[in-house]
């Protein structure tokens, strides 16, 4: 076995949208980060779901510009992909050990500590989301807040089972096919997005279409079997247990016609009422960072705010020093202080344009 100081590795020759990629080599295999801005600054790590990377998860809220300013001046960005998602990927060995999710979340410590990295702000979206909790659960003290968009936390119920069953047997026998990738869109996107026989399908759904044809069905596989395994049959671990027990404030988005809508509901009345809040966005599916990133500006600001973070109109100087819980005035640790209610809200959209 090799010595630690030997089991990391760094490529930063690729330049993606001004930032770097770095390979780093875990105890399960190596995973890509994405670093974007300046690394002095506090980080902000992302997690995407099943089948995405960067590129197609988060890449409409980074390109809303009000978001992206509020974001990129206060963070240093890490984005991980899951194993064998990142762009270029080739296909993982089928000897390879399939990792767990417990696996998965111990690569994130891996990656901090490569970076020296102490507590990070995070953000998830469905599989990452539930990832991104599990590393909270297990780590609290590296993880400061949690950003969870349509989040999953209990084990799979019978319709997302079937759903979880389908892909895995599409993507063993036919890879990456037509068929399955209108299964994930349905996953990602609102019924308007995807389009209809009268309807066109949008821009956003043909784009992430297109980036769905890059990744090789065998790593989309291992992942879905990844967060879905428990022991030796396809069942996702319930976590709902831990959530009580988060020490970080935590801010929950989810489409009201996203399939894991229930889930979220259900997450946030496990979660401490205390330090968490939901918002609901209407007429959008689970990736509301792609549908509509504009809806999750106004409570992430409110949300920052608890640590002392605003948009850069209304703060001249760029934080540089990491973020501190115990600078943080108790009154904004409730929900009522960020500007959110402890039941639920609905961001209002048009959908017109």
């Amino acid at each position: 076995m090799a010595e630690s100081n030997d089991s990391v590795f760094v490529d930063v020759e690729k330049i993606y949208l001004g930032g770097k990629e770095h390979h780093v080599r875990t105890g399960c295999g190596s995973v890509s980060v994405i670093v974007y801005g300046d690394q002095d600054k506090p980080a902000l790590i992302t997690y995407p779901d099943l089948a995405l990377n960067y590129m197609s998860c988060f890449q409409g809220l980074f390109f809303c510009p009000e978001v992206a300013s509020l974001l990129v001046h206060n963070f240093c960005i890490y984005h991980i992909s899951p194993p064998g998602h990142e762009l270029g990927a080739a296909p993982i060995s089928p000897d390879d050990p399939l990792p767990s999710v417990d696996d998965l979340a111990d690569q994130i410590i891996e990656v901090l500590n490569y970076f020296g990295l102490g507590a990070v702000m995070c953000m998830g979206v469905t599989a990452g989301a539930y990832i991104l909790t599990l590393f909270a659960m297990k780590y609290r003290q590296r993880v400061l807040g949690l950003i969870l968009v349509s989040p999953l936390c209990k084990t799979p119920s019978w319709t997302e089972w079937l759903y979880n069953k389908v892909m895995s047997n599409l993507l063993y026998f036919y890879g990456m096919c037509g068929l399955l990738k209108e299964f994930l869109l349905q996953r990602y996107f609102s019924k308007d997005v995807r389009g209809s026989a009268e309807v066109p399908e949008s821009d956003i759904a043909q784009a992430c279409r297109g980036l769905l044809d890059e990744r090789q069905g065998i790593n989309v596989l291992r992942f879905l079997q990844a967060i879905n395994q428990y022991e030796i049959v396809l069942w996702r671990p319930d976590i709902t247990s831990g959530l009580k027990k988060l020490r970080c404030r935590t801010l929950v988005f989810v489409g009201d016609n996203s399939p894991f809508h229930s889930e979220a509901l259900h997450m946030i009345t496990k979660l401490d009422q205390r330090y968490s809040a939901l918002v609901e966005v209407q007429a959008c599916g689970s990736m509301v960072t792609e549908e509509q990133p504009h809806a999750m500006l106004l409570p992430m600001e409110y949300f920052f705010m608890g640590y002392g973070l605003y948009r850069p109109c209304q703060l001249s100087d760029s934080p540089r020093s990491p973020l501190s819980p115990s600078c943080i005035s108790p009154e904004l640790l409730s929900p009522e202080s960020m500007g959110l209610k402890l039941k639920p809200i609905k961001t209002r959209v048009s959908l017109e344009g």
